[in-house]
């Protein structure tokens, strides 16, 4: 880390969103280098100390890469002119900025800040101009020194910047009245960071804000991380008390302030005191008061049992196909209520049984199919040979601000809508899917409750299967060309407790033996860059994955796409590459969405759109070096712009954790599997993982490693209330 004094010549690049900017800035010494970081209030003519470091850019040279930056307003004349005229005060331009600075010489700045009425001897500027003038300059003035503030505390400028535009001018006093705000109301800026500039500012340990910020992120933290709907108040107090390093009395106090204030909803729930987020609470209700209605209603307007039997022969008779009695009774069960639950495993028949009541449901009306992911989709549609889309797109999802289209107020026009991978599905997108179901409608929802749960809070299939309120048909069954692969009956095995075939030749399902997590990682590369695309023939980037459970060590996620990259996608003249703080991205790289954001646009064969997903899968297809951005092409279609702001939630997707892997299949998955803890090596992971490939699995570690997952069926449990709800009534 170094400092760097200069001026700013010429501002090549700035993304006014998040502040991303490419400076020219001339250095004490007369050189003139590039400026690259969160610089959002710097104007040409201005001198800052820039903290960071000389990096060298293999296409632009030696630049400074930006950490954070100190504002020097100008003092030369010529200087000042060139600040006024950048255009960053209002009603100021080149023309103006020269007649100002011709007027007052080097005492311009202190006219502005202290008698900007007098701009008025300037001709051409009356009253109305040299009050905006100077309120424009006062503004900029006040934003520079709130981002000093800011930074002083600790912030990059990227947080700073996020927390200027949130606060405004307010910022520095709403910082200084509560720094618990920024956890609470910041994207990006967790309890821990606002936590140390309180106590920098001189908040008490006890300050009643941060006890009640404290209790607010462990609820957070527990439906972010874990997936819990609610906690219990033992839990809430426990783990609060933990992290906030408080008597029990100083923190149950606080939780009955946040109760009293509306933050936390009380319920008893099953003997505890379930403590909510209330959005969360108000989520679960609406939810479960959905579905008995749409249960109630639907049951009223089912098919007639004679017809449905009827149309089900016929179907068979023109297909070929002989249902089984289990998914006969799925496709009845179906047609003839309101809301329905079909699960089963790989290889038991659900797809034959979604196109059979397709088949069925044609002749009463409109029918919509939809699955949470995008990949899931493509498959969906694939399957079944009719259109299918994301559940976000067919709700007419418009971004966070606005919403989805289709609500109470503007529902679907189907009279039946099919939702497979119901095991992916939280209870917010739950919630957003009842709503715009209208009443009398069916709804068929289609999933593995054995799959890992959702990555968003709730369990909603395995809710909805417990509770006993909804019909449930359970496939079975695996049928004779699903039993001839391995892959499918080990998943059974697995599922059931018991150990995998491993067979090592002529087969789908095999384990290569290696003895450190070093020799795993070296034969994950040798699999996927040479091995299996030549005995496959097939793309080793797009069409095999690699999985791991853990995300750091030898054979992690991180780890294995560093090796992967370099491998697969190595560096080339002409390559375009974009650097970042862990690693870099490069044209062809295969990435991941990690977060959802509801306003990313993107298009689609003159379509547009807003909104990418956590887990959507794609390759980078463009860089633009000079503004630090990228573009993605996903699987399905969407091209999305990336500007430096976003990079944050993208990630190479070489190899990706089983829980990223849901919704998704491929044709080949590359699976390393060596050791760890207990938690994370259950039997459902190594479930998922496995049910993600259509034509081959390769285990790469130790086969007790195996063999201790499949016996350990621990289910970390979520703490929800859907079940219950749904069972009471």
């Amino acid at each position: 880390m170094a400092d760097f004094e200069g001026m700013v010549e010429d501002i090549v690049y700035r993304n006014e969103q998040n502040g991303f900017t490419v400076l020219s800035v001339k250095l004490e010494d007369g050189k003139e280098l590039s400026a690259v970081g969160t610089l959002p209030f710097l104007a040409v003519g201005e001198r800052a100390v820039f903290h960071g470091a000389m990096v060298e850019h293999r296409e632009y040279g030696a630049q400074i890469r930006v950490d954070s930056y100190e504002t020097l307003l100008p003092e030369k004349v010529g200087d000042i002119e060139k600040y006024l005229a950048s255009g960053l005060i209002k009603g100021v331009g080149p023309a103006t900025a020269r007649l100002i600075v011709g007027r007052f010489g080097d005492k311009t700045l202190d006219v502005l800040e202290s008698r900007p009425d007098r701009l008025t001897e300037v001709p051409g500027i009356g009253p109305k101009r040299a009050a905006l003038i100077g309120e424009s300059f006062a503004a900029n003035v006040g934003a520079r020194q709130t981002m000093m503030f800011l930074q002083g505390l600790g912030l990059t400028p990227a947080m700073a910047g996020k927390v200027s535009s949130k606060f405004g001018d307010m910022a520095e006093a709403v910082v200084r009245a509560n720094p618990y705000r920024l956890a609470d109301e910041v994207e990006g800026i967790g309890f821990r960071t606002a936590d140390q500039i309180a106590l920098n500012l001189g908040f008490s340990r006890d300050s009643a804000f941060r006890l009640k910020s404290g209790v607010r992120y462990v609820l957070t933290e527990a439906v972010a991380g874990e997936g819990h709907v609610y906690l219990p108040y033992e839990e809430l107090l426990r783990e609060s008390r933990k992290i906030l390093a408080a008597g029990e009395e100083a923190v149950t106090n606080a939780i009955a302030e946040l109760i009293v204030e509306g933050q936390l909803t009380r319920e008893e729930m099953d003997g505890v005191t379930a403590l909510y987020l209330p959005r969360l609470y108000q989520a679960e209700k609406e939810t479960a008061l959905r579905l008995r209605r749409l249960l109630s209603a639907g049951k009223k307007a089912g098919m007639n049992p004679q017809a449905a039997e009827k149309r089900m022969a016929r179907y068979e008779r023109e297909t070929g196909v002989e249902l089984g009695a289990k998914q006969r009774e799925a496709v009845l069960a179906a047609a003839l209520g309101g809301v329905t639950v079909i699960t089963g495993g790989p290889g038991t028949g659900k797809t034959t049984s979604i196109r059979c009541l397709i088949d069925l449901l044609e002749e009463t009306g409109k029918i919509e199919l939809c699955a949470p992911t995008g990949r899931a989709a493509k498959r969906m549609a694939e399957a079944t040979g009719r259109t299918a889309r994301t559940i976000h797109r067919m709700l007419e999802y418009a971004g966070e601000d606005e919403g989805f289209g289709r609500d109470a107020d503007h529902p679907l026009d189907a009279d039946s809508v099919i939702v497979d991978e119901m095991s992916m599905v939280d209870i917010f997108l739950m919630r957003a899917l009842l709503r715009a179901v209208k009443p009398g409608a069916r709804l068929v929802l289609v999933g593995d409750a054995d799959q890992l749960p959702s990555v968003g809070a709730g369990n909603v299939l395995r809710d909805l299967i417990e509770s006993d309120a909804i019909p449930v048909v359970q496939l079975t069954e695996i049928f004779r060309q699903a039993a001839e692969s391995n892959i499918i009956m080990n998943a059974h095995r697995i599922n059931h407790g018991e150990y995998p075939v491993i067979l090592n030749r002529d087969t789908d399902f095999f384990l290569e033996r290696k003895n450190s997590t070093k020799e795993v990682a070296q034969s994950v590369v040798a699999l996927t860059q040479s091995r299996l695309p030549r005995y496959l023939g097939v793309d080793g980037i797009r069409d095999i994955q690699v999985m791991a459970p853990m995300k750091k060590g030898d054979a992690g996620v991180y780890e294995l796409n560093k090796l992967l990259q370099e491998k697969l996608n190595p560096p080339a003249a002409g390559k375009a590459e974009l650097r970042r703080s862990d690693g870099l991205f490069r044209v062809g790289d295969k990435v991941m969405q990690v977060k959802n954001n509801y306003d990313l646009e993107w298009t689609r064969a003159g379509e547009e759109g807003t909104g990418v997903f956590n887990g959507d899968i794609g390759y980078v297809t463009r860089i633009n070096r000079e503004e630090g951005g990228l573009t993605v092409d996903f699987d399905d279609g969407r091209q999305a712009e990336y500007d430096a702001g976003c990079l944050e939630e993208l990630e190479l997707a070489y190899c990706m954790s089983v829980h990223k892997s849901q919704g998704s299949e491929f044709p080949a998955v590359v699976l390393p599997l060596f050791a760890g803890p207990p938690m994370l090596m259950t039997r459902n992971l190594l479930y998922t993982a496995v049910t993600r490939a259509r034509r081959l699995v390769v285990i790469v570690g130790r086969e007790d490693c195996v063999k201790r997952m499949v016996d350990n069926n621990h289910i970390h449990r979520r703490y929800s209330g859907l079940e219950k709800r749904l069972r009471e009534g």
